[in-house]
Protein backbone atom coordinates (compact mmCIF):
# COMPACT_ATOMS: atom_id res chain seq x y z
CA UNK A 1 0.00 0.00 0.00
CA UNK A 2 2.94 2.13 0.81
CA UNK A 3 4.19 2.46 -2.82
CA UNK A 4 0.82 2.67 -4.33
CA UNK A 5 0.16 5.82 -2.49
CA UNK A 6 3.50 7.95 -2.90
CA UNK A 7 4.16 7.17 -6.45
CA UNK A 8 1.25 9.34 -7.66
CA UNK A 9 2.09 12.08 -5.33
CA UNK A 10 5.70 11.76 -6.76
CA UNK A 11 4.80 12.35 -10.51
CA UNK A 12 2.21 15.07 -9.44
CA UNK A 13 5.03 17.21 -7.77
CA UNK A 14 7.75 16.75 -10.41
CA UNK A 15 5.32 17.62 -12.78
CA UNK A 16 5.20 20.40 -15.21
CA UNK A 17 6.29 19.20 -18.98
CA UNK A 18 3.68 17.55 -20.73
CA UNK A 19 5.11 13.78 -19.94
CA UNK A 20 4.51 13.65 -16.44
CA UNK A 21 0.54 15.73 -17.22
CA UNK A 22 0.06 12.45 -19.63
CA UNK A 23 1.63 9.87 -17.02
CA UNK A 24 -0.87 11.57 -14.14
CA UNK A 25 -3.75 10.55 -15.98
CA UNK A 26 -2.79 7.04 -16.25
CA UNK A 27 -4.64 4.47 -13.58
CA UNK A 28 -2.80 4.39 -10.51
CA UNK A 29 -2.23 1.17 -11.31
CA UNK A 30 -1.16 0.42 -14.42
CA UNK A 31 1.34 -2.54 -15.84
CA UNK A 32 4.77 -2.18 -17.18
CA UNK A 33 3.61 -3.21 -20.44
CA UNK A 34 1.23 -0.17 -20.59
CA UNK A 35 4.09 2.41 -19.20
CA UNK A 36 6.10 0.61 -21.81
CA UNK A 37 3.36 1.80 -24.65
CA UNK A 38 2.97 5.27 -23.31
CA UNK A 39 6.52 5.89 -23.79
CA UNK A 40 6.72 4.78 -27.26
CA UNK A 41 3.63 6.26 -28.12
CA UNK A 42 5.58 9.68 -26.82
CA UNK A 43 8.64 8.73 -28.44
CA UNK A 44 6.77 8.84 -32.31
CA UNK A 45 4.54 11.56 -31.44
CA UNK A 46 7.77 13.36 -30.56
CA UNK A 47 9.38 11.83 -34.22
CA UNK A 48 6.33 12.82 -36.12
CA UNK A 49 6.20 16.53 -34.80
CA UNK A 50 10.22 16.84 -35.42
CA UNK A 51 9.91 15.53 -39.03
CA UNK A 52 6.90 17.87 -40.16
CA UNK A 53 8.73 21.16 -38.36
CA UNK A 54 11.43 20.00 -40.58
CA UNK A 55 9.58 19.12 -43.85
CA UNK A 56 7.70 23.03 -43.07
CA UNK A 57 11.60 24.63 -42.74
CA UNK A 58 12.95 22.70 -45.60
CA UNK A 59 9.59 24.07 -47.62
CA UNK A 60 10.20 27.57 -46.51
CA UNK A 61 14.03 26.82 -47.57
CA UNK A 62 13.07 26.21 -50.75
CA UNK A 63 10.72 29.13 -51.28
CA UNK A 64 13.35 31.38 -50.51
CA UNK A 65 15.85 29.97 -52.72
CA UNK A 66 13.75 29.72 -55.31
CA UNK A 67 12.73 33.40 -54.87
CA UNK A 68 16.46 34.48 -54.82
CA UNK A 69 17.48 32.24 -57.84
CA UNK A 70 14.05 33.91 -59.81
CA UNK A 71 15.68 37.08 -59.14
CA UNK A 72 19.08 36.64 -60.50
CA UNK A 73 17.70 34.81 -63.34
CA UNK A 74 15.05 37.34 -64.09
CA UNK A 75 18.71 39.85 -63.66
CA UNK A 76 20.97 37.98 -66.29
CA UNK A 77 17.52 37.43 -68.37
CA UNK A 78 16.51 41.16 -68.65
CA UNK A 79 14.95 41.52 -71.89
CA UNK A 80 18.07 43.98 -73.87
CA UNK A 81 16.26 47.14 -75.73
CA UNK A 82 16.86 46.13 -79.57
CA UNK A 83 18.44 49.11 -81.83
CA UNK A 84 15.50 51.49 -81.88
CA UNK A 85 15.76 53.57 -85.02
CA UNK A 86 14.21 56.29 -83.13
CA UNK A 87 17.54 56.40 -81.64
CA UNK A 88 18.96 57.73 -85.02
CA UNK A 89 20.54 56.78 -88.44
CA UNK A 90 23.67 55.76 -87.33
CA UNK A 91 24.85 52.26 -86.10
CA UNK A 92 28.06 51.34 -84.23
CA UNK A 93 30.14 48.36 -84.90
CA UNK A 94 32.22 47.62 -81.83
CA UNK A 95 35.07 45.68 -83.05
CA UNK A 96 36.99 43.77 -80.13
CA UNK A 97 40.50 42.10 -81.02
CA UNK A 98 40.42 39.60 -78.44
CA UNK A 99 42.25 36.23 -78.00
CA UNK A 100 41.50 33.82 -74.66
CA UNK A 101 40.45 36.03 -72.47
CA UNK A 102 36.94 34.94 -72.00
CA UNK A 103 36.93 36.04 -68.62
CA UNK A 104 36.68 39.62 -69.56
CA UNK A 105 34.71 38.97 -72.39
CA UNK A 106 32.01 37.79 -69.72
CA UNK A 107 32.07 41.02 -68.39
CA UNK A 108 32.76 43.27 -71.16
CA UNK A 109 29.64 42.29 -73.34
CA UNK A 110 27.26 42.93 -71.12
CA UNK A 111 28.47 45.93 -69.85
CA UNK A 112 28.56 47.28 -72.85
CA UNK A 113 25.69 46.39 -74.28
CA UNK A 114 23.87 47.77 -71.29
CA UNK A 115 26.04 51.05 -71.21
CA UNK A 116 25.39 51.77 -75.03
CA UNK A 117 21.71 50.95 -74.39
CA UNK A 118 21.33 53.40 -71.95
CA UNK A 119 22.89 55.91 -74.34
CA UNK A 120 20.64 55.25 -76.47
CA UNK A 121 23.34 54.10 -78.94
CA UNK A 122 22.40 51.75 -81.92
CA UNK A 123 25.24 48.70 -82.54
CA UNK A 124 26.61 45.97 -82.29
CA UNK A 125 29.52 43.94 -80.92
CA UNK A 126 31.97 41.96 -82.39
CA UNK A 127 34.57 39.54 -81.07
CA UNK A 128 37.40 39.17 -83.61
CA UNK A 129 39.02 36.20 -82.36
CA UNK A 130 42.46 35.16 -83.34
CA UNK A 131 42.19 31.30 -83.70
CA UNK A 132 45.97 30.76 -85.76
CA UNK A 133 49.15 30.22 -84.30
CA UNK A 134 50.70 33.05 -85.31
CA UNK A 135 51.16 35.93 -82.56
CA UNK A 136 48.86 38.46 -81.84
CA UNK A 137 47.92 41.29 -84.36
CA UNK A 138 45.79 43.65 -83.01
CA UNK A 139 45.68 45.67 -85.78
CA UNK A 140 44.84 43.21 -88.53
CA UNK A 141 41.76 41.90 -86.19
CA UNK A 142 40.43 45.62 -86.35
CA UNK A 143 40.83 45.36 -89.96
CA UNK A 144 39.19 41.93 -90.69
CA UNK A 145 36.31 43.08 -88.23
CA UNK A 146 35.94 46.62 -90.28
CA UNK A 147 35.23 44.11 -93.56
CA UNK A 148 33.22 42.13 -91.87
CA UNK A 149 30.96 44.07 -90.07
CA UNK A 150 28.44 44.52 -92.88
CA UNK A 151 26.70 47.43 -94.31
CA UNK A 152 24.36 47.76 -91.66
CA UNK A 153 26.87 49.97 -89.97
CA UNK A 154 28.46 53.36 -90.55
CA UNK A 155 30.83 53.61 -87.65
CA UNK A 156 33.30 51.75 -85.74
CA UNK A 157 35.11 51.79 -81.73
CA UNK A 158 38.44 50.07 -82.25
CA UNK A 159 37.89 48.53 -78.32
CA UNK A 160 40.37 46.61 -76.13
CA UNK A 161 38.07 44.53 -74.29
CA UNK A 162 39.93 45.25 -70.99
CA UNK A 163 38.32 48.86 -70.91
CA UNK A 164 35.30 49.37 -69.22
CA UNK A 165 33.44 52.95 -69.78
CA UNK A 166 32.38 53.87 -66.03
CA UNK A 167 31.18 57.84 -66.82
CA UNK A 168 27.59 58.24 -68.44
CA UNK A 169 29.00 61.66 -70.32
CA UNK A 170 32.04 59.54 -72.21
CA UNK A 171 30.40 60.34 -76.13
CA UNK A 172 29.88 57.26 -78.53
CA UNK A 173 27.88 59.36 -80.65
CA UNK A 174 28.74 59.44 -84.54
CA UNK A 175 32.17 60.81 -85.05
CA UNK A 176 31.32 62.62 -88.53
CA UNK A 177 33.62 65.34 -87.30
CA UNK A 178 37.08 63.04 -87.42
CA UNK A 179 38.42 60.56 -84.98
CA UNK A 180 36.94 60.65 -81.38
CA UNK A 181 39.22 59.02 -78.74
CA UNK A 182 37.27 58.02 -76.35
CA UNK A 183 40.38 56.96 -74.03
CA UNK A 184 42.04 59.63 -74.10
CA UNK A 185 45.61 60.24 -72.52
CA UNK A 186 44.03 62.60 -69.31
CA UNK A 187 41.50 59.53 -68.49
CA UNK A 188 42.81 56.28 -69.43
CA UNK A 189 44.46 54.54 -66.19
CA UNK A 190 47.66 53.45 -67.73
CA UNK A 191 48.81 55.59 -71.37
CA UNK A 192 49.30 59.33 -70.95
CA UNK A 193 51.34 60.45 -73.75
CA UNK A 194 49.87 63.09 -76.28
CA UNK A 195 49.78 60.75 -79.48
CA UNK A 196 48.10 58.05 -77.61
CA UNK A 197 44.96 56.78 -79.58
CA UNK A 198 44.43 53.01 -77.93
CA UNK A 199 41.75 51.65 -76.01
CA UNK A 200 39.03 53.22 -77.47
CA UNK A 201 39.31 54.79 -80.74
CA UNK A 202 35.12 56.06 -82.76
CA UNK A 203 35.57 56.62 -86.58
CA UNK A 204 33.34 56.89 -89.32
CA UNK A 205 34.27 53.76 -92.09
CA UNK A 206 34.61 56.16 -94.66
CA UNK A 207 37.63 57.77 -91.95
CA UNK A 208 39.10 54.48 -91.60
CA UNK A 209 39.02 53.65 -95.68
CA UNK A 210 40.77 56.65 -96.20
CA UNK A 211 43.70 55.64 -93.60
CA UNK A 212 43.76 52.32 -95.12
CA UNK A 213 42.67 50.61 -91.90
CA UNK A 214 45.66 50.09 -89.81
CA UNK A 215 48.91 47.92 -90.35
CA UNK A 216 48.93 44.47 -90.80
CA UNK A 217 53.16 44.39 -90.12
CA UNK A 218 52.82 44.81 -85.88
CA UNK A 219 52.72 41.18 -84.36
CA UNK A 220 52.98 41.27 -80.64
CA UNK A 221 52.03 44.01 -78.33
CA UNK A 222 52.37 47.61 -78.79
CA UNK A 223 53.59 50.08 -81.26
CA UNK A 224 50.36 50.16 -83.77
CA UNK A 225 48.30 52.48 -82.41
CA UNK A 226 51.48 54.83 -83.18
CA UNK A 227 51.34 54.19 -86.44
CA UNK A 228 48.05 54.57 -86.68
CA UNK A 229 48.09 58.24 -85.09
CA UNK A 230 50.63 59.14 -88.24
CA UNK A 231 47.83 57.71 -90.66
CA UNK A 232 44.98 60.03 -89.31
CA UNK A 233 47.53 62.62 -89.73
CA UNK A 234 48.46 61.90 -92.93
CA UNK A 235 45.25 61.96 -94.48
CA UNK A 236 44.69 65.65 -92.83
CA UNK A 237 42.12 64.06 -90.13
CA UNK A 238 41.71 66.11 -87.00
CA UNK A 239 41.66 64.24 -84.46
CA UNK A 240 38.88 65.13 -81.09
CA UNK A 241 39.05 64.15 -77.23
CA UNK A 242 36.36 64.21 -74.68
CA UNK A 243 35.78 67.74 -73.22
CA UNK A 244 34.22 68.36 -69.39
CA UNK A 245 34.80 64.78 -67.93
CA UNK A 246 35.83 65.76 -64.58
CA UNK A 247 36.22 61.54 -63.65
CA UNK A 248 40.27 61.31 -64.24
CA UNK A 249 41.63 57.93 -64.39
CA UNK A 250 38.45 56.39 -62.68
CA UNK A 251 36.79 57.21 -66.04
CA UNK A 252 37.49 53.38 -67.12
CA UNK A 253 38.17 50.21 -65.21
CA UNK A 254 40.97 48.64 -66.58
CA UNK A 255 40.28 44.42 -66.65
CA UNK A 256 44.07 43.66 -67.25
CA UNK A 257 46.40 41.82 -64.82
CA UNK A 258 49.64 42.09 -65.61
CA UNK A 259 50.68 38.85 -63.18
CA UNK A 260 47.92 36.88 -64.94
CA UNK A 261 48.18 38.17 -68.39
CA UNK A 262 51.57 38.30 -69.82
CA UNK A 263 52.10 40.96 -72.71
CA UNK A 264 53.96 39.48 -76.13
CA UNK A 265 56.37 42.42 -76.15
CA UNK A 266 59.36 40.14 -77.48
CA UNK A 267 61.16 42.09 -79.99
CA UNK A 268 62.19 39.37 -82.76
CA UNK A 269 64.83 39.50 -86.13
CA UNK A 270 64.59 42.84 -87.31
CA UNK A 271 61.69 43.91 -85.46
CA UNK A 272 62.64 46.46 -83.38
CA UNK A 273 63.62 48.88 -86.31
CA UNK A 274 60.63 48.08 -88.13
CA UNK A 275 58.29 48.97 -85.77
CA UNK A 276 59.14 52.67 -85.57
CA UNK A 277 58.31 53.06 -89.34
CA UNK A 278 55.23 54.23 -91.02
CA UNK A 279 53.73 51.28 -93.09
CA UNK A 280 52.76 53.37 -96.07
CA UNK A 281 51.27 50.49 -98.19
CA UNK A 282 49.87 47.84 -96.39
CA UNK A 283 46.27 47.62 -94.33
CA UNK A 284 43.19 47.10 -95.83
CA UNK A 285 44.56 46.62 -98.89
CA UNK A 286 47.05 44.00 -98.55
CA UNK A 287 45.29 41.85 -95.68
CA UNK A 288 45.43 38.15 -95.79
CA UNK A 289 42.56 36.24 -93.54
CA UNK A 290 40.11 33.13 -94.09
CA UNK A 291 36.64 33.65 -91.14
CA UNK A 292 36.98 29.99 -89.95
CA UNK A 293 33.66 30.14 -88.63
CA UNK A 294 30.80 32.94 -87.61
CA UNK A 295 28.16 32.47 -84.43
CA UNK A 296 25.97 34.91 -82.89
CA UNK A 297 25.90 34.47 -78.80
CA UNK A 298 24.04 35.90 -76.27
CA UNK A 299 26.39 36.73 -72.90
CA UNK A 300 23.99 37.64 -69.95
CA UNK A 301 21.29 38.73 -72.51
CA UNK A 302 23.51 40.65 -74.49
CA UNK A 303 23.86 39.89 -77.79
CA UNK A 304 27.51 39.65 -79.87
CA UNK A 305 28.90 38.29 -82.80
CA UNK A 306 32.23 36.03 -82.49
CA UNK A 307 34.06 35.70 -85.74
CA UNK A 308 37.17 32.98 -85.84
CA UNK A 309 39.28 34.57 -87.39
CA UNK A 310 43.06 32.91 -89.33
CA UNK A 311 45.29 35.27 -90.01
CA UNK A 312 48.31 34.95 -92.81
CA UNK A 313 51.26 36.00 -92.57
CA UNK A 314 54.29 36.36 -95.19
CA UNK A 315 57.30 35.28 -93.31
CA UNK A 316 59.48 37.14 -95.75
CA UNK A 317 57.69 40.52 -95.29
CA UNK A 318 57.62 40.22 -91.33
CA UNK A 319 59.51 36.79 -90.17
CA UNK A 320 58.50 37.94 -86.29
CA UNK A 321 54.50 36.92 -87.17
CA UNK A 322 55.83 33.39 -85.28
CA UNK A 323 58.34 32.94 -82.49
CA UNK A 324 61.61 31.13 -83.62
Amino acid sequence: MFPSRRKPAMYRRSGGGGFWRLLSILPRKCSLFQLFFVVLLLGFLSLLWLQLSCSGDMMRGQRVEATVQQKLCTFDLLPQLPDDPSWGPHRLAVLVPFRERFEELLTFVPHMHRFLNRKKIRHHIFIINQVDHYRFNRASLINVGFLESGNDTDYIAMHDVDLLPLNEELDYSFPAAGPFHVASPELHPLYHYSTYVGGILLLTKQHFRMCNGMSNRFWGWGREDDEFYRRIRGVGLQLFRPLGITSGYKTFQHLHDPAWRKRDQKRIASQKQEQFKVDRTGGLTNLEYRVESRTSLSVAGAPCTVLNILLQCDSSETPWCAFG
